[in-house]
C-alpha cells in the first residue's frame, strides 16, 4: 500500500489465548499496482477458500477486497470458475495463479471435506509462496483449529470490519 502511516495490525496465535496479540510493523510505502510490480505475475491477489454456507460473507469480504484503493483481485470459485470445468482442476488452477489464500475457518468449513482438501491444495502450494496462507477462524474455538495450520498465525473475526481490514493488510504486505 502506499500509505505511510503507522497501520497495526494484530493476529491471534494458536499458541496464545485470545485476548494476547502481536503487532505487526507498519506496511511498506510501496505501490503494488505499480505496473512492473509483482503482483501482476500472478493472475490473482487472493483466492478466498470457504464452505458453501458461508458464502454471504465471503461475498461481503470479496466486496471489501476489490472496492479497495489497490482493487484486489479475488478468486471467488462460484463466481470465476470456469463453467464445465472440473472442480478439482479449476481449484488447483486458482491456488498456483494466486499470491496468497484467504481460509475461511467456521464451522462449516472444518465439517466440510471440500474445505479441507481446499485447505491441503493451498498447504501443498505454500512452501512455494513463503507462507501466504491467512487462516480467519470465525466461531470456531482454538481447540478446534486445524492441526496443519497450527504453525501459523491467524486472524481471529470478532468484528466483522475491523477483522476485513486486518485481511486487506495481510493482503497488501
Amino acid at each position: 500500500s502506499s500509505s505511510s502511516s503507522s497501520t497495526k495490525s494484530f493476529v491471534s496465535s494458536p499458541s496464545t489465548s485470545l485476548s494476547r496479540s502481536i503487532c505487526l510493523s507498519p506496511l511498506p510505502a510501496l505501490d503494488i499496482s505499480a505496473p512492473g510490480s509483482a503482483r501482476w505475475a500472478k493472475s490473482y491477489d487472493v483466492c478466498i477458500c470457504h464452505s458453501e454456507a458461508d458464502v454471504e460473507l465471503v461475498e461481503e469480504l470479496v466486496s471489501y477486497l476489490e472496492g479497495q484503493p489497490e482493487s484486489f483481485r479475488c478468486f471467488l470459485q462460484l463466481r470465476d470458475a470456469t463453467p464445465g470445468g472440473a472442480m478439482v482442476t479449476e481449484l488447483c488452477d486458482a491456488v498456483q495463479s494466486s499470491h496468497c489464500w484467504v481460509m475461511l475457518i467456521t464451522p462449516s468449513f472444518l465439517r466440510d471435506p471440500w474445505c479441507k482438501y481446499q485447505m491441503h491444495q493451498a498447504l501443498a502450494e505454500a512452501p512455494l509462496a513463503n507462507g501466504r496462507t491467512i487462516p480467519v477462524l470465525k466461531d470456531v474455538d482454538r481447540k478446534d483449529y486445524p492441526r496443519e495450520l497450527r504453525n501459523l498465525f491467524y486472524i481471529y473475526m470478532a468484528l466483522k470490519e475491523r477483522s476485513f481490514q486486518q485481511i486487506r493488510d495481510t493482503v497488501a504486505r
